[in-house]
């Protein structure tokens, strides 16, 4: 149960939404922009950083349902998202893919510990400097999504199957138009 009465039973952050429409609107219309607008990071990638970042804060809403979006656009397995949450080094994510969430990691830790060295890094391996601004700008987003449906104490669905199920929904509709009561 939410730590606000919400007057909805909707999970994470759709609850939020439904219960401030007025919010929803320009949150959503921002996550079209930074997940699904035309970019060289594909929208799995994206939504594979959004989910990475989520995982490290400790978001199961969030990570989940990310991570559902991304295992849709990617092709992938439950057991692949996993594995990249757990150890990113170790899957056969590209060298950039790599070095991106390196940096991402480092921004959900704090806007300062994201080092010259680690941009250099991600450079290095064919990361454009449009990918490095919105790798950091996922990961602050999802600092603040995973803050906003974690500090409200919002519940989340346990059965990753729910995640999976959405996932191939939310990645075909999008988020401008999204209506949290469905």
């Amino acid at each position: 149960m939410a730590h606000i009465n919400l007057n909805n039973d909707l999970p994470g952050i759709r609850g939020l939404m439904s219960f401030r429409p007025e919010m929803s609107q320009p949150l959503n219309e921002f996550a079209e922009q930074l997940l699904r607008a035309n970019n060289s990071l594909s929208r799995g990638e994206r939504e594979l950083i959004a989910t990475y970042v989520s995982y490290l804060n400790d978001c199961y809403f969030c990570q989940q349902a990310h991570g559902g979006i991304a295992q849709y656009l990617l092709s992938c397995s439950t057991n692949f998202i996993d594995d990249v949450k757990a150890d990113f080094q170790q899957t056969d994510l590209s060298p950039k893919m790599k070095a991106l969430l390196v940096v991402a990691g480092s921004v959900q830790r704090s806007g300062k510990a994201v080092t010259k060295e680690q941009i250099d890094a991600a450079l290095a391996v064919g990361a454009t400097e449009v990918e490095v601004h919105d790798t950091v700008l996922i990961a602050a987003a999802f600092c603040m999504f995973n803050r906003y449906v974690d500090g409200l104490g919002t519940w989340a669905p346990q059965d990753r199957n729910f995640y999976i199920e959405r996932g191939k929904q939310r990645a075909e509709e999008g988020y401008a138009h999204y209506n949290p009561a469905h």
